[in-house]
């Protein structure tokens, strides 16, 4: 069943309450404030539920913390300084520049952020569903729109058989655009490694279609997910959110995970003609090169990615993503004037 759509009173409604909750939080972080005496230092932004954060500091000891007023909102990820105001507790006095936003729409309509300072996406294909090259396209041009790495990870390798569709193999043919492609199995000895080292010293997201297996990638990288939830839910009482709210995990090995099951299948955002063929890495050296300024790589006489197909240098099906989701702007970008 869809989401019911909300109407404008009811919206106004929420905001209302909302800013009324954010404003009582930012009074008792003021009043905290004034007592404090520690030294301010930084933190990451672990999870966030209503006016309330949880922030990791250098030693990943988890702080329940509220947010000084007028400093924006801090989401999962977001680097902050924050000052101890008593045991476990602290205020968030200022917020860093974001390197990356990862949103998705509100109940308005309007892109909220969900998650920041990602600086991988992992997108993650099996054997079954099978996967098809115009959907991790998709992917790779939100990750090239965010500007984040994309790498992608076949998972349930060990299935993988000599007499596997197409579309499976094709991917391998990714590495010659540039993407890394990794196998991995959770269900062999060592099967999850070439993830692991994937990961070690990143701050990234698995995304990809329903039953490639995300979940059981996520329980196997993070094996004591439970011990750092108990220890999120003891300090600051938010641990109970986890499930529903994007919350970042520090791996055994290295590197940290934002698990956010709102996104695990997020499609690409609103965007224009323009900002689509940069998110096509390898069309970069030839846009701007063919004979008509509009020109739409299809039928038109001069067009350089199409000539760039035939010597070999793109992908002739990367081109026909392209193209599939350059109409699909279109067909918005119509629906939107009429």
């Amino acid at each position: 069943m869809g989401s019911r759509r909300l109407s404008k009173r009811q919206i106004e409604r929420i905001q209302h309450l909302q800013e009324r909750r954010r404003a009582r939080a930012a009074a008792r972080a003021e009043a905290e404030l004034v007592e404090a005496e520690a030294a301010p230092q930084q933190g990451v932004v672990v999870t966030r539920h209503g006016a309330s954060l949880a922030v990791a500091d250098a030693d990943h000891e988890i702080h329940h913390c509220l947010i000084r007023q007028n400093l924006g909102h801090p989401v999962c990820g977001d680097r902050v300084l924050w000052q101890r105001t008593g045991d476990g507790s602290g205020v968030v006095t200022a917020l860093f520049e974001r390197t990356s936003t990862l949103a998705r729409p509100d109940y308005a309509g309007r892109d909220k952020p969900l998650a920041a300072n990602l600086t991988q996406l992992v997108v993650v294909v099996a054997p079954e569903p099978r996967p098809t090259g115009y959907l991790i396209d998709q992917y790779l041009v939100a990750a090239e729109t965010i500007g984040i790495r994309p790498v992608i990870a076949i998972n349930k390798s060990d299935l993988i058989g000599a007499d596997d569709n197409p579309e499976l193999a094709r991917i391998g043919e990714y590495d010659r655009v540039g993407y890394p492609v990794v196998r991995v199995s959770s269900r062999v000895p060592g099967g999850l490694d070439p993830l692991i080292a994937v990961l070690r010293d990143q701050t990234s997201i698995l995304v990809g279609q329903s039953g490639v297996g995300k979940s059981s990638l996520v329980k196997a990288l993070l094996p004591d997910q439970d011990i750092q939830v108990g220890r999120l839910s003891s300090t600051t009482g938010l641990g109970r959110h986890t499930t529903s709210t994007a919350t970042l995990y520090f791996l055994p090995r290295g590197g940290s995970l934002i698990d956010a099951p709102g996104v695990r299948s997020f499609r690409l955002t609103t965007m224009d003609r323009a900002t689509l063929e940069q998110g096509f890495r390898e069309f970069r050296p030839y846009l701007g090169k063919c004979q008509f300024a509009d020109c739409a790589h299809d039928r038109e006489p001069g067009c350089a990615l199409r000539e760039a197909v035939e010597r070999g240098k793109v992908l002739e099906w990367r081109l026909a993503s392209f193209r599939h989701m350059a109409a699909r702007i279109e067909r918005q970008s119509q629906k939107g004037k009429a």
